[in-house]
């Protein structure tokens, strides 16, 4: 048997696009059945009340507004008839528990919400009778509300603003938000004053349209990047690599210079100095030159270092250049492939407000329960129904990368699909459809799976950032350190998997084989191409990092000149931070289907070259642009053999000479 119960072969045989086979069944299973527990639990919020609770809204009585409600035991003023109350009041709307992110006033169901400011109780009194919407609590009669002695903690407190229903969730919202400037504030932690405040927010209100503008720009270049960075790879890979070079050999020769500086010119004004000094400057003196001497030596190794990389690896960094310009083609064979960031955003994004509403729903779930400390009804669930919750954000982790992992499986199959069609006149209408189907059809398990092993590294990592987070200045320095270094190395596992997990997918397209068989034949294959490996990830990443970098300072820099007819220019702050911020994002999402093209080109390369060597019957699938790298490789070994063929022959004729000699001399 092999990996995690598949059949061992002893050798791999690499059918690329053929014995199509279900793979990973079991696994396909258990996400389904988890998808059916998460979809149970938005069932059980909607069949208990807790939707209609979050929808309808519902006062500090447990009554939901707009319904004919059953008493709960215990609970004074439960249980009545609020059909014709469809709207909740909150009685100091500006109440807000900042900590625990909810409103701390009192609710109550009311028929209509205050269209006026109501200034005293004679107010309250006139638009409950007028309007028959009382604002004071159930049981205070609306034509006594002026002389009630309750009326300070049962009524709303004045002024009572101007109010409308929130679409929707029919609750009445102020409509002079100023009474939240507060809780602005503290969001808003970095901004001391109100004043600016409001004047950064009244600069995005002004250039919505410029930020609109600026963000579809910013859509367009990482398109048109995408596109043409096959011809700039060239120039931008050996740019960077003589400045790394250069950079590290100034940086040495500096250090050098500083350290030999010190000895010649620092020894006789410090010897003088030294005198007149205590014991502890003369040790802090004569460190300082010892530091300078250990920083050039380390400096001169990472050069040498750098240097041998950069001349053992040259002929990587050729490789790196060719699989990025046939990365640009397959963009211009599958333009669909642009698509995949929109695909991928819009099913994250509708997951996403699923998981919230579920969430929210959760939240109004359950039994009702007094709070001891404002008397209010509150629903919570109890028991072991606490752990619905649980259960919902472990869904929100495993379905978020299943659908990562589908758009990697996507890209692969596609991609795959283009590399191994010899013809590429005769690619699918559709490459991408195709690979979507075949997905579907086969392949669901191994996403699944695979995505599955990313959710029990990440929930760990975050279950740790969170203890981290709420133990900050509490804890010691061990336990921080501890904290820290669980956290790094649980992120660089989760990497160091997302890269296996996306070689797994993209060797599953090719031979339709289970998630643990392809990640090790993956595994296998990337562990023979190591350097290159090596050599693609650092280049290519770095190459693809200034792309994300050309996007957001070009965007940023278009935003200048379209903002440059404002002259207050704190009003630039944020909506440049918007643009950038939002230039970068659409920049990674566009460039990391780049990066995962590259990715698969390149097992697609290692497989074609290790299985295939171009003779009749083992031709090569490869591109021109790859194949010109083949062909320059070998040239470069046949030159090599020949030369080390000469020097041995010359080394032989030199010894056979050597017994010639005598005799020569002696004759």
């Amino acid at each position: 048997m092999g990996c995690c119960g598949s059949a061992e072969r002893t050798k791999r045989e690499w059918r690329p696009l053929e014995d199509r086979s279900c793979t990973d069944l079991p696994w396909f299973l258990l996400f389904t059945v988890f998808c059916v527990g998460m979809g149970s639990i938005c069932g059980f919020t909607i069949v208990t009340g807790g939707a209609a609770r979050l929808v309808f809204g519902y006062d500090s009585y447990g009554n939901t507004c707009g319904r004919r409600n059953e008493r709960i035991e215990g609970v004074q003023l439960s249980g009545l008839d609020h059909t014709d109350r469809k709207f909740v009041f909150f009685l100091d709307p500006c109440n807000i528990d900042i900590v625990q992110r909810k409103i701390k006033s009192m609710a109550l169901c009311v028929s209509l919400c205050p269209t006026e400011e109501l200034k005293t109780y004679q107010d309250l009194k006139r638009f409950a009778m007028m309007n028959g919407s009382e604002l004071c609590s159930y049981e205070l009669a609306a034509h006594k509300y002026p002389a009630l002695p309750e009326r300070f903690s049962k009524c709303p407190k004045l002024p009572v603003p101007r109010s409308k229903p929130l679409p929707l969730f029919n609750r009445c919202t102020p409509v002079d938000v100023s009474c939240y400037t507060k809780f602005a504030e503290a969001v808003v932690t970095f901004v001391g004053d109100s004043s600016v405040l409001h004047r950064l927010i009244a600069g995005v209100a002004a250039s919505k349209e410029i930020i609109i503008g600026l963000c579809v720009l910013a859509l367009a270049l990482s398109m048109i990047l995408m596109v043409i960075i096959r011809y700039i790879s060239a120039v931008l890979v050996w740019i960077l690599t003589s400045l790394v070079v250069l950079g590290s050999l100034a940086g040495t020769s500096v250090l050098w210079w500083l350290y030999i500086d010190y000895r010649l010119y620092g020894n006789d004004t410090s010897s003088k100095v030294l005198k007149d000094l205590k014991e502890e400057a003369k040790e802090e003196a004569r460190d300082s030159g010892q530091a300078l001497l250990v920083y050039a030596a380390s400096a001169t190794v990472f050069t040498i270092i750098l240097l041998l990389l950069m001349l053992f690896m040259r002929k990587r960094v050729a490789l790196t250049i060719a699989l990025f310009h046939v990365a640009g083609k397959v963009f211009i064979h599958l333009p669909l492939l642009t698509l995949q960031p929109f695909v991928t955003f819009l099913a994250l994004l509708l997951f996403w407000i699923y998981w919230i509403l579920v969430l929210l729903f959760l939240g109004t779930t359950g039994n009702p329960e007094q709070n001891e400390e404002t008397g209010l009804t509150e629903f919570r669930l109890t028991g072991s129904l606490q752990y619905l919750t649980w259960y919902h954000a472990v869904g929100l982790v495993w379905i978020s990368e299943f659908i990562l992992a589908c758009q990697q499986m996507t890209v692969a199959g596609a991609v795959v699909t283009y590399y191994f069609t010899r013809d590429k006149n005769r690619l699918p209408v559709t490459p991408i459809l195709s690979s979507v189907l075949r997905l579907v059809r086969y392949h669901l398990g191994t996403v699944a799976k695979g995505s599955f092993i990313i959710t029990l590294v990440k929930i760990p990592r975050l279950v740790l950032m969170y203890i981290h987070n709420q133990l900050k200045g509490r804890e010691n320095v061990c336990a921080r350190c501890l904290l820290k270094s669980c956290i790094c190395c649980l992120w660089c596992l989760e990497k160091c998997l997302n890269y296996l997990n996306q070689n797994a997918y993209a060797a599953t397209a090719i031979n339709s084989t289970s998630f643990c068989t392809s990640a090790r034949d993956a595994f296998v294959i990337l562990v023979e191409n190591a350097l290159r490996v090596a050599t693609i990830n650092a280049v290519g990443d770095f190459v693809l990092f200034l792309g994300k970098i050309l996007i957001m300072t070009c965007t940023a820099f278009a935003g200048v000149l379209l903002l440059n007819y404002q002259r207050d220019y704190a009003e630039w702050l944020l909506p440049l931070i918007i643009v950038s911020l939002f230039s970068f994002l659409v920049a990674h999402c566009f460039l990391s289907i780049f990066e995962i093209v590259v990715d698969v080109l390149f097992l697609c390369f290692a497989i074609d070259t290790k299985y295939n060597d171009g003779t009749p019957g083992k031709e090569f699938f490869m591109d021109k642009a790859l194949m010109e790298f083949v062909e320059s490789s070998r040239r470069l070994e046949r030159a090599g053999v020949r030369g080390r063929s000469r020097v041995k022959a010359a080394t032989s004729e030199g010894a056979e000479m050597k017994p010639m000699a005598p005799g020569t001399s002696s004759a």
